[in-house]
C-alpha cells in the first residue's frame, strides 16, 4: 500500500477545497452543501519528449527543403525547436523518406517509451506509486494499434491487471480535452481511487515527405511528445492539490467537416493530415460561442477567468482565439512558449501548458481557469477549473 494511502485508496495531500468548488457542474449544485458533493481534481501532470530535437532551420536541411514558400512557412512559424524521432541520416546527409510501415513501427515503440516516461513523472509528481493506478486512458491519433497503446504500457509498466483501461484513437488535437471529459467522469464515479489520462503523440509517424505545400505546412508545425494528468475525486478536506474540474463544453462544427484532416494518400502510399488555410477563421468564428457556453449558468463572466490553458494550433490559430476572446499575449503566455519551444504536439499540447502553468507559482486559491483545445471535426473542447 501506499505511504500516501487510507484503506488502500490515494490519500490526496495540498490545498483544502474552496467552499465554491464543485464537481462536474449541475444546476441542482447551487441548493447542496459543498462539502456534501464528490469534486473531481487534477492532482498531478508530468511530460515528456524524446531525446533529439531540432531548429526550423535544421530540419529543412534535413528535409532537404529548397522551395521558397514551404522553407517561409518554416521560418515564420513561430517556432523555434520541436522534438522528432527521424531516421538516421544517410550518406548525403538527408533522412530517407520511411513507409507506412515503418512509421506504424515507430509509433508503437516511441508512444510506449516517451508514454511510460510521461506517467511516471506524473506519478511522481502527485506522490502516488504505480500500484495506486485504477484507471488508464490513452489518447493517440499518430498511429494506429490493436491493442491500443494502454496495454502496451500496462505491460511496460507491470501495472496492475484489474485496472480499467480506455483508448481514445483518431480525435486529433482536440482529443485530449474528450478524454479528460470521459475520465473525470471515471474518477467521479469511483472516489478516492487514482485515474491517469495520457496524450501521447509520435506526429512523426505521420509525416509525409514530398514537395507540396500541403506537406510543407503539417511539417513545420507537428512535434513529438507525451502529457499525463492524475486525476482522483473525494470530498470535504480530502480534497487535492490542484485544480477542480466543474464542466465541460463542445462545440462540433460539421459545416468545416473537412478542414482537420487524416486520410489515405493514394501519391505517397501513406496516411497524410491535412490542415485547410481556413480553420484559423474558423476557430476564430465558433470558440466565443463556445466559451459562452461553458460559462451559461455558472454565475461566471469571462472577466472571471484568471487562467487560460490553450492547444498550441499555430501561431494564426492562436491569434484567432486572442482576437474573439478578448485575451493578452500575457493570457496566453504559456500557449505560445509551448508551440516556441516543442511545435504543435497535438492532444498533449494544453497538458504541456497546464504544467508550466503549474510550476509558475502564480495561482491563489479560487482561481478560475479555461482549457481549450481544437482539432478535426471541426471540433472545440473547453472544461472550466476552479484551484
Amino acid at each position: 500500500m501506499h505511504p500516501l494511502s487510507e484503506n488502500g485508496e490515494v490519500k490526496a495531500l495540498g490545498l483544502t477545497e474552496s467552499p465554491s468548488a464543485v464537481g462536474i457542474w449541475d444546476e441542482e449544485d447551487a441548493g447542496r452543501s459543498s462539502s456534501a458533493r464528490l469534486k473531481t481534481r487534477i492532482v498531478g501532470v508530468g511530460t515528456a519528449t524524446p531525446p533529439t530535437s531540432y531548429t526550423q532551420l535544421e530540419l529543412l536541411d534535413a528535409f532537404g527543403i529548397k522551395d521558397r514558400r514551404i522553407r517561409s512557412i518554416f521560418l515564420n512559424s513561430a517556432i523555434d525547436r520541436r522534438y522528432l524521432i527521424l531516421p538516421h541520416a544517410n550518406k548525403e546527409g538527408s533522412h530517407p523518406n520511411e513507409s507506412q510501415g515503418e512509421l506504424l513501427t515507430k509509433h508503437r515503440k516511441f508512444a510506449t517509451d516517451i508514454g511510460a516516461q510521461a506517467i511516471q513523472a506524473c506519478i511522481s509528481n502527485c506522490n502516488a506509486s504505480l500500484s495506486d493506478i485504477s484507471f488508464l486512458c490513452c489518447v493517440t491519433t499518430t498511429g494506429f494499434l490493436s491493442p491500443g497503446v494502454s496495454a502496451f504500457l500496462c505491460r511496460e509498466l507491470g501495472l496492475r491487471p484489474d485496472r480499467a483501461r480506455l483508448d481514445v484513437v483518431g480525435m486529433g488535437c482536440n482529443g485530449g480535452l474528450n478524454a479528460l471529459n470521459a475520465t473525470a467522469s471515471w474518477a467521479l464515479a469511483n472516489p478516492g481511487k487514482l485515474a491517469i489520462m495520457l496524450c501521447v503523440e509520435i506526429c512523426s509517424a505521420a509525416y509525409v515527405i514530398d514537395e507540396t505545400v500541403r506537406t510543407g505546412v503539417v511539417n513545420s508545425l507537428f512535434g513529438d511528445g507525451a502529457a499525463a494528468i492524475a486525476l482522483m475525486s473525494s470530498a470535504g478536506d480530502k480534497a487535492a492539490k490542484g485544480p477542480a474540474i466543474l464542466k465541460f463544453n463542445s462545440r462540433l462544427i460539421t459545416e468545416a467537416i473537412d478542414a482537420m484532416r487524416y486520410d489515405w494518400d493514394e501519391s505517397n502510399g501513406k496516411f497524410s493530415f491535412f490542415l485547410d488555410p481556413q480553420i484559423p477563421y474558423v476557430v476564430g468564428a465558433n470558440v466565443e460561442t463556445t466559451i459562452n457556453g461553458l460559462l451559461a449558468g455558472t454565475g461566471l463572466r469571462r472577466s472571471d477567468i484568471v487562467h487560460w490553458v490553450v492547444h498550441s494550433g499555430g501561431k494564426k490559430v492562436i491569434d484567432a482565439i486572442r482576437i474573439n476572446l478578448g485575451l493578452s499575449a500575457h493570457d496566453l503566455r504559456h500557449t505560445i512558449s509551448v508551440l516556441r519551444d516543442y511545435g504543435n504536439l497535438s492532444s498533449g499540447s494544453f497538458l504541456f501548458s497546464f504544467q508550466r502553468l503549474m510550476s509558475e507559482g502564480t495561482i491563489a486559491r479560487d482561481d478560475y481557469g479555461v482549457m481549450i483545445a481544437m482539432g478535426p471535426g471541426s471540433t472545440i473542447e473547453s472544461a472550466l477549473l476552479q484551484w
